[in-house]
Parts: C-alpha cells; structure tokens; sequence
C-alpha cells in the first residue's frame, strides 16, 4: 500500500510538472499574471507592456484584463502581432460579451476531432489553442490537455470547469518551443483578418509541438453543403489589407428593402466553413436579388443566385443574444450605446455580428504548405469545414 502511494505522489508529480513546464511567459488570472516558477509555486507580478481588452466581471461591470506581450512580441512584426481593430470589435468583444449563451450551444463533440484526439498515445500532452468553452479539452482521459483562448469570458467558463487554460492570442501563443506532443485549432482561423496573421498562427501551431506531432486544424468553408445559408450572412463590400489595423468600423453593404434573415445558432449549424479573400466587392444589385429572392419558395432561384457569390470570402454571421440573456448593465449595453450590436425586438434579441474570412478549396493547404518544417499529411472536408492534419517535420 505504501509504495502504491508513492507512486501515485511521483505520477501527480510528473503531471504538475507536465502542465506547467510548457508556460514560457506569465499566466493570467483575473486582474493578475502570475509566472510560474521552476518549483512550481507562482508570485505575483505587475503588467507592463500589456495589450488591454475589456470583459464583463462578475458583477456585470466591465473590466480590463491584461496579457503581457513580452520582449520577443515588441520585436517582432507589428502587422502580423497588431490586433487589427475589425478582430477587436468583431471577434474578441463579441465573443466576450456573448460567452455564457454561446457555451451553452457548444457542447456536441465532431466525430472526426474526437476521432483525431482518441487516437494519440497515452500521455501525450495536447494544446487546444481557440478552446473555447472547452468541449475538447480532457475528452482522452488518457492525455494531459492545456488550453488557451483570446476571449477572458470563454476562458473562465473553461477555468470553473477546472481546467487548465489561460487568455492568449493565436498569432502569438505564449508557450515555449518543442513542449506539446499534438494540438488542434478548431474554428479559430477564419476569425483571423488578414492572411499574414492566418499564416501566422498556423506557425505558431507547429513550433509549439515536437517533431514527428501532429496539428488538426479546421476552419469554416465557402462550400457550404446548405447553399442557401450564405444568402443569410452580410458580405464586406471592401477587402482588409495585410496593413489595416487603424481605427474606425468596417463598411458593410448598404442592405436592400430585405433585411437578411440571420442564421440560427444551434449545435447542428455551428459547423465551420472557410473560403479567399475576394478579388472585388459583390455588387449590391446582386445582393439585393438575393436577398429578394432568398424568402420566396423557388429553391432553384436561390441556388443559381449562390453559385455567382462563391467569390466572396469575407462576412458578417450574426449572433442573436436574447433579451434574457443580455447583461443590460454589462457588455450588450455598452456595445448597444457603440453601435457593435443592435436591437431586434421582433426576435426579442440583441444582435452581434461576427467576423469570418470563410475559406475555399485548397487555401488552407496553401497556406500550410508555405511553412517548412511541416507537411499536410491529410486533408478533408466535414460539416461544411476544411480541415487538415500537419506534422512537424524537424
């Protein structure tokens, strides 16, 4: 009995070890960041330096969490590693200010992502980096999982859940080189504005992991297997260019007499789609046909009108908070007052618009092949998403 539990002391051990040892900048929590320390106990440090982003506490009041950026982040390009103020507004706020009721329709696990994680090797540390809510994360009881997510909101609900997850950026992953033996990004790149930042957190994949590991990454697809679903979303009119990061919000489409229906946010149509940037804006004319025609029962109308828009890469998906759901003291009526959502009484719902570059055939392979030290070594498409695994190759 006694050497059962010094073996159970040195495998808890080895794990401690295992979970922190991959942290090579400080860890957030809360309003504090805390560096782990070689015997594993944590002191408390001041930010400085730090890139700010507000989330809604506890108490419904909006606050500012900090992630220092560290000297190797200030040195390096800053249009790649510059939030450009579309991710801000579009993804990051969004996402923070509709994390309880966007975790509550995340919960279903895609077979082929629990089919990738089931079959690594026992003991394999993993990284999901996007985490969200954390569905993925412990899903192989037999791997150690860390996870990390832009959004302090999403990051928390994985945090009282109790796992190991910290608030980080996917262009600039705060984790040492080498440490992971796998990782996933699931529907995290087609939130990425420019196509130097997509590029970029797909290195960051690989030089987190070992060589010979694997990276399963899925992004939503501009072939949607429910054409129809697209008429539903708002295209930018204007392509962002790899230097658009200055202040000011995107302009969209000026909408027809039609208002475009949103998508329904379930389980079932959470599904990732990817897609190009578009060489030149759709005309409003066309959109406007479209979403004329979008309402009526003539399905072949609809399916022509689609196949013209398969250019355009870049939209607005809505995201229906209701009313209930909505902190009025908190982030909806701040970004109400801002003009980031807005009202549907109809709906009974506050309105976000989310940013997605929807990929299309081959991007995502494309983009993968440009980095040296990994191969794609599958590719598929699945629930209206391309997906790849790479390996590291050296």
């Amino acid at each position: 009995m006694l050497q059962a539990a010094v073996f159970d002391v040195l495998r808890a051990t080895r794990c401690f070890h295992k979970f922190w040892e991959p942290f090579s900048v400080p860890i957030t929590c809360g309003n504090c960041v805390f560096h782990p320390g070689i015997s594993g106990t944590m002191r408390e440090v001041k930010v400085k330096g730090a890139s700010d982003f507000c989330t809604l506490g506890a108490d419904g009041e909006s606050s500012i969490h900090s992630v220092s950026t560290g000297e190797d982040q200030r040195c390096s390009s800053s249009s790649i590693k510059s939030t450009p103020e579309l991710e801000k507004k579009y993804v990051h706020r969004v996402y923070d200010a509709i994390a309880p009721h966007f975790s509550s329709t995340r919960f279903a696990k895609w077979p082929k992502v629990a089919t990738f994680l089931n079959s690594l090797p026992s003991g394999s540390l993993v990284l999901d980096a996007g985490c969200g809510n954390g569905k993925y994360l412990g899903l192989n009881p037999d791997c150690f999982f860390v996870g990390c997510d832009i959004s302090a909101s999403l990051i928390k609900i994985c945090a009282d859940r109790g796992h190991e997850v910290l608030v980080a950026d996917a262009v600039n992953l705060p984790y040492r080189s080498d440490f992971g033996d796998a990782a996933i990004s699931i529907a995290v790149l087609h939130h990425l504005s420019t196509e130097s930042r997509r590029k970029k957190a797909i290195e960051e994949l690989v030089r987190v992991v070992k060589k010979g590991s694997l990276v399963l990454i899925t992004v939503w697809a501009v072939e949607q297997e429910d054409k129809s679903l697209v008429t539903k979303w708002t295209p930018l009119t204007q392509k962002y260019v790899e230097e658009w990061i200055g202040p000011g919000s995107p302009r969209v489409r000026s909408p027809s007499a039609q208002t475009l229906e949103s998508i329904p946010e379930t389980e079932d149509n959470g599904s990732e789609e990817q897609g190009k940037e578009p060489k030149q804006s759709v005309p409003d004319k066309l959109w406007e046909s479209i979403s004329l025609t979008s309402q009526s029962d003539d399905d072949s109308v609809i399916s022509q009108d689609v196949k013209i828009i398969t250019n355009q890469q870049e939209y607005f998906v809505p995201w229906h908070l209701p009313y209930h759901r909505a902190e009025v003291s908190g982030a909806s009526a701040c970004a109400l007052a801002n003009g980031l959502a807005k009202k549907d009484d109809k709906k009974g719902a506050v309105v976000y618009n989310r940013y997605y570059h929807v990929f299309c055939d081959g991007e995502l392979e494309r983009l993968a092949s440009d980095i040296d030290n990994a191969v794609v070594v599958d590719r598929f498409f699945d629930k209206s998403n391309w997906c790849i695994v790479l390996q590291r190759t050296w």
